[in-house]
C-alpha cells in the first residue's frame, strides 16, 4: 500500500503557490515573462475570475503535490536511499521527463521564444524540487 503525508501534500501544494508568486513578481522573472508570453495584467479582473484561477492553481499543485508524494514512496520502495533523496531525484526525472519536454515540444510547435521555455521549465523545476524538499523532509 502506498503512504503518502497528506500534511506534506498540502504544505508542498502552498510552496507552489509562493514559489509563483515570488518567481513572477516584477522585479525577479515577471517582467521579461510578461514580455515574453505577451501577458498584460489587467487590473479590472473581475474577482470571481481571479478567485476562481488561484483556486484551480491551488488544485493543481494539489494534484502535482500528490503525485510527486505517490511517486517517490513507490521509488523509495525500489531504490531503497533515503526518503528525502528519492524524492529530490523522483521530482527531478518527472520534471524533465513530464514537463521540460512536454514544454518544449508545445512551445516548438506554438512558435515561442526559447527564453520563455527556458523561464517556465525552471519555474516549474524549482516548484517540483521545493515540492521534493518539503515532501522529503516530512516522510511518507
Amino acid at each position: 500500500m502506498v503512504e503518502v503525508n497528506y500534511w506534506a501534500v498540502f504544505l508542498a501544494a502552498i510552496s507552489s503557490m509562493i514559489v509563483g508568486s515570488i518567481w513572477y513578481l516584477p522585479g525577479v522573472f515577471g517582467k521579461p515573462w510578461m514580455k515574453l508570453a505577451h501577458v498584460k495584467i489587467d487590473k479590472n479582473m473581475d474577482k470571481n475570475q481571479m478567485v476562481m484561477m488561484y483556486l484551480l492553481t491551488f488544485v493543481g499543485s494539489l494534484i502535482t503535490a500528490y503525485i510527486l508524494a505517490h511517486v517517490a514512496f513507490l521509488s523509495n520502495q525500489f531504490f531503497k536511499n533515503s526518503f528525502f533523496q528519492d524524492t529530490l531525484s523522483t521530482a527531478f526525472w518527472l520534471w524533465l521527463g513530464f514537463t521540460a519536454v512536454r514544454l518544449m515540444v508545445h512551445d516548438l510547435f506554438e512558435g515561442r521564444r526559447k527564453m520563455l521555455t527556458i523561464l517556465n521549465a525552471m519555474h516549474e523545476l524549482v516548484t517540483v524540487v521545493v515540492m521534493a524538499f518539503i515532501i522529503g523532509l516530512m516522510g511518507a
